[in-house]
C-alpha cells in the first residue's frame, strides 16, 4: 500500500445545534406528509388492512388507502390518517410514517411469507438532547385470524463482523463496519469527506439466515436514525433515515442501496448465534427505549484551564502504574543509556540533545539551551535495533510529552508530541507528529529518507490484551481516525467509541500510531505495533482532577481480521 500525506493535526468536530421540543414539531410539522425519496415507492400495501400483534407492545390496526396515504389506530386509540412510504425487498416490505401532531412514528418490516413483523417504534425529544431519536423495537405478526406464528425475528449475533460498502440511489456513499453486537461504525464518504469514522448504537435484527434488519442511532452526534433491510445474497438495502442534519434541515426520506462485501472479522463469543444481551444496569424491566449508549462527555469531566493548571500542579505521575494497562507491557530496556544523541526534526519540529544517565533518569535540552533538564522515563525495544522512549517536557507552558522512535540501522526518528488543551476541551489532548533524523557519534543519517505516514494498517482489526479482565480490540477504521470496542462478559464486541488517529510506517512490520479520546476522556493514546511479535509498547497521556499521568502501555495481540478498505482513501495521492 502507498505511504499517505496529510496533516499533522487532525482534530475534528461537527457542530450540532441543541434543538428545542417546540423547534422540532415545528419543523416536523412543516415537513409535510409521509419519506420523500428518490426510487420509487411500492404500491404493495395499497387498499389492504393490516392488524400486527407485537409482544409486549402495541397493537397497530392499519388502512392504507392508496400508496402514500394510511389510517393507523394504535390499540383502542381512535384512528389517525397521515402519509406513508414503502419499499419492497423481496417478500419484505419496509413501511415507515409519523403520527400528524406528534414527534413519533414507525417503520414497520413485513415478511409476506411468513406473516412475521418487526416494529420500531421512534420518537423525537425523549432525552436530554431532543434531536437524538429514540426507539424502541417489537417482535410479532400480523393477525389473520388463524393460530398466531410461533416464530419470531429476533436480535441476532449473525451479522457481528461484517462490513460494507453501500451505495445508495440518492448518491450518498458509506462504509458501515460491525465490529460489535451494541455498536456500528460508519464512514460517511459523501457527507463528511471520508476522513474519519464514528460509532453509534446499533440494532441486529434477524429476519431470515440472508435477509437482516440494521439501524443505528447517532447518539452524541446528529442524533439521526439510519434502519435498513440488507440482503446478503443480493447486497442490496431498503430503508429509511429520521433526523435532522447538521444545517439542522429534517430528514425523512426512504431508500435503496447497492453494496459491496468488506470483509469479516474474528467474533470471540462461543461459537453459535448468541441472544444479544439488553440494557442491563437496571433492576426490573428496562424503561422504553432504554439500551446501552456510551455517553463519554456525561462519564468525563470537563475542565477549565484553571482547573487543569492545578491538578498538574498537585499531582504529576510519570510511569508509577505497572497494572491495567500497563499489565503485559514489554521490559524496559537500557539501550539508550550512556549513548548521548541528538534528535532533529523538520518543519519546524524541535530538536533535542539527550543524556541517558540510567535505565529511568535523562537529561534534555533544546538546541541553543545550555541548561539540561532531568526528567523520568521509560524505553523499550519493539524490535531490533529500535527504541521507543517517553518523557514529559517539564517547563513547557501546555506541559507536553514526547513519544519518540530511534531507528538506529537506519539513522531516522518520529516524534509524536502530545500536549494538554484543544480549542474545545482544556482537558482534551492534542498531539504533532514530527519526521527527522538521529545525530549520535559513528552513526551516518540519511540526507532525504524520512519515515512518513502510512495506509497500511487501515482496515485491520487487533485485539489488545493489557492484563487479565482488561482487552478491546482495535479497529484501523481510516488513515485518519482509530476505533476501540470493549468486548462483553462473553466476548461480543460491546460499547465502542472513535478519535482521529495517524499512523507512521517505521520499517516493514512495525508502526507507530497516535490516536486522541476525542469528546470522550481526552487520553493521547501513542504505541509501536510490531505486527510480526504481535506485542506493541507504549504511552497514555492524560490529566484528570487526579493529576496529569504519562503511563506506559503493553499488550498482547491477535488477529481479528481486515476490511477492504484502504482504497477509499486514496484521492489525491501521488
Amino acid at each position: 500500500m502507498a505511504d499517505i500525506t496529510y496533516p499533522t493535526e487532525q482534530m475534528h468536530r461537527i457542530r450540532y445545534t441543541k434543538l428545542t421540543e417546540e423547534r422540532i414539531g415545528l419543523y416536523l410539522d412543516a415537513m409535510g406528509p409521509g419519506p420523500w425519496g428518490d426510487s420509487e415507492h411500492s404500491n404493495a400495501l395499497a387498499g389492504q388492512s393490516l392488524r400486527i400483534v407485537t409482544d409486549n407492545g402495541p397493537v397497530l390496526r392499519y388502512t392504507f388507502r392508496d400508496g402514500s396515504r394510511l389510517t393507523l389506530a394504535e390499540g383502542d386509540g381512535a384512528p389517525v390518517q397521515g402519509g406513508y412510504g414503502a419499499l419492497e425487498l423481496k417478500q419484505l416490505v419496509l413501511f415507515s410514517h409519523l403520527l400528524p401532531g406528534t414527534q413519533r412514528g414507525y417503520t414497520v418490516v413485513l415478511d409476506q411469507d411468513t406473516r412475521l413483523a418487526t416494529v420500531c417504534e421512534m420518537w423525537f425529544s425523549g432525552y436530554t438532547d431532543n434531536r437524538e431519536v429514540q426507539r424502541e423495537i417489537y417482535y410479532g405478526y400480523v393477525d389473520t385470524g388463524g393460530e398466531a406464528p410461533a416464530a419470531r425475528h429476533r436480535a441476532t449475533n449473525r451479522l457481528e463482523g461484517k462490513g460494507f460498502h453501500w451505495t445508495q440511489d440518492n448518491g450518498i456513499e458509506t462504509l458501515e463496519l460491525y465490529p460489535s453486537v451494541l455498536y456500528s461504525n460508519f464512514v460517511e464518504l459523501t457527507r463528511f469527506g471520508g476522513e474519519l469514522s464514528f460509532c453509534a448504537p446499533s440494532d441486529f435484527v434477524q429476519l431470515t439466515d440472508e435477509q437482516y434488519i440494521y439501524s443505528r442511532v447517532e447518539a452524541e452526534f446528529s442524533g439521526t436514525m439510519t434502519l435498513y433491510v440488507l440482503d446478503l445474497f443480493d447486497l442490496r438495502q431498503v430503508g429509511v433515515r429520521l433526523g435532522f442534519d447538521h444545517h439542522d434541515v429534517p430528514e425523512f426520506y426512504l431508500f435503496t442501496g447497492r453494496g459491496e462485501t468488506l470483509g469479516q472479522l474474528a467474533q470471540f463469543e462461543p461459537f453459535g448465534d448468541y441472544d444479544v444481551p439488553g440494557p442491563g444496569g437496571n433492576q426490573g424491566t428496562p424503561r422504553k427505549g432504554q439500551r446501552r449508549v456510551y455517553r463519554p462527555l456525561l462519564t468525563n469531566p470537563v475542565m477549565t484551564q484553571a482547573e487543569v493548571e492545578a491538578a498538574v500542579a498537585n499531582n504529576r505521575a510519570v510511569f508509577a502504574s505497572t497494572g491495567g494497562m500497563a499489565g503485559n507491557k514489554l521490559s524496559p530496556s537500557d539501550y539508550l543509556v550512556g549513548k548521548p544523541l541528538a534528535v532533529r526534526y523538520e518543519n519546524g519540529g524541535p530538536v533535542i540533545e539527550y543524556r541517558f544517565d540510567d535505565i529511568q533518569t535523562l537529561r534534555w535540552r533544546f538546541e541553543g539551551d545550555t541548561m539540561w533538564r532531568e526528567e523520568r522515563y521509560e524505553a523499550w525495544e519493539p524490535d531490533g535495533n529500535v527504541v521507543m522512549f517517553a518523557h514529559l517536557l517539564s517547563g513547557t507552558p501546555r506541559h507536553d510529552c514526547v513519544s519518540i522512535v530511534v531507528d538506529f540501522d537506519n539513522g531516522l526518528t518520529s516524534c509524536m508530541q502530545g500536549m494538554l488543551g484543544t480549542t474545545y476541551i482544556a482537558n482534551e489532548a492534542s498531539v504533532k507528529t514530527w519526521f527527522g533524523v538521529v545525530e549520535m557519534e559513528g552513526l551516518t543519517a540519511p540526507t532525504y529518507r524520512r519515515h512518513q505516514f502510512t495506509d497500511e494498517l487501515a482496515g485491520r482489526a487487533l485485539t489488545w490484551h493489557y492484563s487479565p479482565g482488561l482487552t478491546s480490540m482495535h479497529l484501523y477504521s481510516t488513515p485518519h481516525s482509530l476505533s476501540w470496542i470493549i468486548f462483553l462478559g462473553n466476548g461480543a464486541g460491546g460499547l465502542e467509541w472513535s478519535g482521529p488517529a495517524q499512523y507512521v510506517k517505521i520499517r516493514d512490520g512495525l508502526y507507530l500510531l497516535n490516536w486522541v479520546e476525542e469528546a470522550c476522556n481526552g487520553t493521547l493514546g501513542t504505541i509501536v505495533v510490531n505486527t510480526r511479535t504481535m506485542h506493541d509498547c507504549g504511552t497514555s497521556y492524560h490529566v484528570g482532577p487526579e493529576g496529569l499521568r504519562l503511563s506506559a502501555v503493553g499488550a498482547h495481540s491477535r488477529n481479528a481480521g481486515q476490511y477492504d478498505v484502504a482504497r477509499f482513501y486514496r484521492v489525491g495521492q501521488v
